[in-house]
């Protein structure tokens, strides 16, 4: 049936029948900020890189932290065939203190004591670039050692003859512990379990 002249029913034509108004539909609602405006190039060669890493799959399929972790086992290793590894902690709290310096100042003046988790685990690419899977809880953090992958596949090389658990009680506790002394706090590091998770926990 024809519509009757005179009909009170809305004329939508060239209106959307559905979703926000026209006038919320901004670009600003429509694709909120990123954090990377004008770094696109950056992103895009940190995209680039990231699909060349993962598309390695021999000798084993690499992960985003590959590199990162063979360059810290290359000084292990110099460390350990030099009677070194006491020094080069030494060398690398000696390479942090500025830092951590100003954690147990935010720590004094806050009384926060999780700030010294945040400042050596969340706030640090040093950490989360390597330890891929972190996961945070009030007065605790936990993660999967990543050594595991590459020294399997290094040591089918000749390239290395390290244990996870000599970099875990030679080399990583000693420096966190170290870390956490300077700031103030005392953290608890587990042993690994068997799937390779380490703990560390704010002291009481």
């Amino acid at each position: 049936m024809a519509m009757m002249q005179g009909s009170n029913k809305p004329n939508n034509e060239g209106k959307p029948s559905g979703g926000p108004p026209l006038k919320a539909m901004t670009a600003e609602n429509l694709a909120p900020p990123t954090g990377m405006e004008g770094r696109e190039g950056d992103l895009a060669k940190g995209m680039q890189t990231l699909v060349k890493t993962i598309k390695i799959k021999v000798p084993y399929p690499h992960d985003t932290n590959d590199a990162l972790l063979k360059a810290h086992l290359n000084a292990i290793q110099f460390a350990k065939d030099n009677d070194l590894l006491e020094a080069y902690v030494a060398h690398d709290f000696k390479t942090m203190l500025p830092l951590l310096e100003k954690t147990k100042a935010m720590i004094e003046a806050t009384g926060n004591r999780e700030l010294a988790l945040v400042m050596n685990f969340e706030r640090t690419g040093c950490f989360f670039q390597m330890f891929l899977d972190a996961h945070a809880e009030p007065g605790k953090r936990s993660f999967t050692f990543p050594f595991r992958k590459v020294l399997n596949a290094a040591k089918g090389l000749g390239q290395f003859d390290l244990t996870e658990e000599e970099i875990l009680d030679q080399w990583w506790r000693p420096r966190y512990l170290g870390y956490g002394k300077a700031i103030g706090v005392e953290f608890k590091i587990s042993d690994m379990d068997e799937n390779g998770k380490v703990t560390v926990e704010l002291a009481e």
